[in-house]
């Protein structure tokens, strides 16, 4: 019995490192998000960190419009970085899950 304690216990640690592991590699999982008309253009990273921002000078001179562009291109790439964060931990996670019956908790 504390054998296979002791034994979940080893993989539960070793598949936090591979989560922390995860982690400093999504740092550089580039996400790139664009309006559609190409006017503004986000780069982050699937940690959600912003790398860059591009615009074209038609968006400084409405303020207004700008605003609009930042929030709807940031949400749609923060969306997609996070779909790639969730997936990338939840494989790990699934990967080191203990094979403990009527606890499928990933399907």
């Amino acid at each position: 019995m504390f054998g296979d304690i002791m034994g979940m216990m080893g993989k539960l640690k070793e598949t936090q490192q591979k989560v922390e592991e995860t982690k400093k590699r999504l740092d550089f999982v580039l996400i790139d998000e664009k309006s559609a008309d190409g006017l503004l253009e986000v780069t982050l990273t699937a940690n959600r960190k912003i790398k860059s921002i591009t615009l074209s000078d038609d968006l400084l001179q409405d303020k207004e419009m700008l605003e609009d562009y930042l929030v709807n291109v940031l949400n749609k790439a923060i969306e997609k970085a996070t779909n790639v964060h969730e997936t990338e931990l939840a494989a790990v996670a699934k990967e080191g899950m203990p094979n403990i019956p009527g606890m499928d908790m990933f399907k």
